[in-house]
C-alpha cells in the first residue's frame, strides 16, 4: 500500500467513524444475463440490468407511505428506510438517505453531462441517480426507479 492509498483509507475511515457509518461485507450476487431475464419482470430487467428509466409518474411506489423498507427487486438487499422517502415532485420515488454501504456509485455521461448513478451493492442493479437538491438533513435526493424496488412493510 502506498502513502496515497494509506491516507485515503485513513480519511475514509475517519469519515465513516464521524458519521457513524459501519462497513458491512455484502456478498456479491452475479448471475448470467439469461438468469436475470428469467427472474425479473421485463421493465425491472431493463432498468436493473441495462440502466433504463421508467416513465415519470408511473410507479405505484410514489403513493407508498407505510412504514417499511424499500429493497432491490433483483436481490432483496434493503436500500432505503421509508422514513427517508419524500415527495420530490419529479415523478420518481425519492429518498434523502440510503442504508449505509448498500449502494455504490459511478459517474454517468449518458446524457452528455456527468451525473452520479447508483447501483445495488449486492447485485449491481441500476436504481437511479443521486442529486444534491434534496431536503435536510442530507441535502441529497436518491431519484429511484420504482420498478427496480420492492416495498417490504414493517411488521405491526
Amino acid at each position: 500500500m502506498n502513502r496515497r492509498h494509506f491516507l485515503s483509507a485513513l480519511s475514509l475511515g475517519a469519515l465513516a467513524a464521524a458519521t457513524g457509518a459501519t462497513a458491512e461485507t455484502i456478498a456479491p450476487l452475479t448471475l448470467p444475463d439469461a438468469e436475470w431475464k428469467k427472474r425479473l419482470p421485463p421493465q425491472a430487467y431493463e432498468i436493473l440490468r441495462h440502466e433504463a428509466t421508467e416513465r415519470p409518474g408511473s410507479s405505484p411506489l410514489l403513493e407508498e407511505h407505510r412504514k417499511g423498507i424499500f429493497a432491490c427487486l433483483g436481490c432483496d438487499l434493503p436500500l432505503f428506510d421509508s422514513n427517508t422517502k419524500f415527495d420530490s415532485g419529479t415523478g420518481w420515488p425519492s429518498f434523502f438517505r440510503a442504508i449505509p454501504d448498500h449502494l455504490k456509485t459511478k459517474t454517468d455521461f449518458a446524457i452528455g453531462i456527468p451525473r452520479t448513478e447508483y447501483h445495488c451493492a449486492r447485485c449491481g442493479g441500476h436504481h437511479g441517480h443521486l442529486f444534491d437538491d434534496g431536503p435536510k438533513p442530507t441535502g441529497l435526493r436518491y431519484c429511484s426507479n420504482g420498478a427496480a424496488l420492492k416495498f417490504i412493510p414493517a411488521k405491526a
